[in-house]
């Protein structure tokens, strides 16, 4: 089966949840002038918001039916292709039972729903690692998600993680341990040292998004944020690298811009044939957790010394 993506790096307007919904709506019809036509738009982190709010999460913080709602209103409105649909992925600050998220949402929008494809909310992530260091400031003002899923979609198993969750290559190795084929990348990574040829932090993902889609046989799309905020600049950079770890598009560091790949999902099944580091992880998966359970119970123990 082939899937055609699109990355889209946006600058966001801060605090701005119905305006950047408009610029959505903007790229909806964007899309229908496309060949082929994309079938999953992936969107950086927080895209609907911007990051750096602080405590101004509370003020633009939506359910998640609330979202999917007003991009399925926008989508229909929007689009040009009556039978047309389209599987989003986007970052957006939540609103469920009292909390506050930093979310992504996994969705499919239809312009009319049929026996054979529905629109609806397929998954949302919280982020697992919230960064508070540095620039970052985000456990005093979200609640930090609890788990690391994969889930069902028309174009196979996929997962998605936000920004530094990637950063802890466990997260990934439990996406894909829970059958991920394809890893939705979302992010507002701030840039450091803009002076140089190349922005600091960039050759950091620029090896380790290579390097997570080799080791566990995965598609991985990332989408970055753009633009500055209070004197931050995002690093952009969306990418799509296979399961050989070979980058297919990577878009530019600082601007507004979108790349389109298409993808063939036996590559995954090729892969992991050829290099087996996924099999041979489920293989001591018993000794790993024992390990793992060691460590929890005493954490600051050398070994042989429990």
């Amino acid at each position: 089966m082939t899937v055609n993506l699109v990355a889209a790096q946006l600058k966001p307007k801060k605090a701005d949840y119905n305006r950047n919904l408009e610029r959505l709506g903007d790229l909806f019809e964007q899309i229908d002038t496309m060949d082929p036509r994309p079938e999953v738009l992936v969107l950086p982190e927080t895209v609907m918001t911007g990051y750096f709010l602080e405590g101004g999460v509370r003020e633009v913080a939506r359910s998640r039916e609330t979202l999917f709602d007003d991009l399925l209103c926008v989508y229909r409105e929007r689009t040009t292709e009556p039978t047309a649909s389209l599987d989003i992925t986007l970052g957006f600050y939540e609103l469920m039972q009292g909390k506050y998220y930093n979310a992504a949402l996994y969705a499919t929008l239809t312009v009319m729903d049929s026996s054979t494809l529905k629109a609806g909310i397929g998954h949302v992530h919280h982020k697992f690692f919230l960064p508070t260091y540095g620039v970052f400031d985000e456990q005093r003002f979200v609640t930090r998600g609890r788990t690391i899923d994969a889930f069902d979609t028309r174009f196979g198993r996929a997962a998605v993680l936000i920004c530094e969750d990637v950063w802890h290559s466990m997260t990934v190795t439990i996406a894909a341990l829970k059958g991920a084929q394809i890893l939705y990348v979302l992010s507002a990574s701030p840039g450091r040292e803009f002076g140089g040829e190349i922005v600091g932090n960039l050759a950091h993902w620029k090896r380790l998004l290579p390097g997570i889609a080799e080791e566990h046989g995965i598609f991985v799309v990332y989408s970055g944020l753009v633009g500055f905020e209070g004197g931050k600049g995002f690093t952009g950079s969306s990418c799509v690298v296979d399961p050989w770890g070979r980058v297919l598009v990577i878009g530019p560091s600082l601007e507004e811009s979108m790349v389109t790949a298409t993808i063939h999902r036996e590559d995954v099944d090729i892969a992991r044939a050829a290099a087996p580091m996924l099999a041979d992880l489920e293989n001591c998966l018993g000794d790993i957790v024992l390990e793992l359970e060691s460590v929890a119970r005493y954490p600051h123990q050398q070994s042989g010394k429990r």
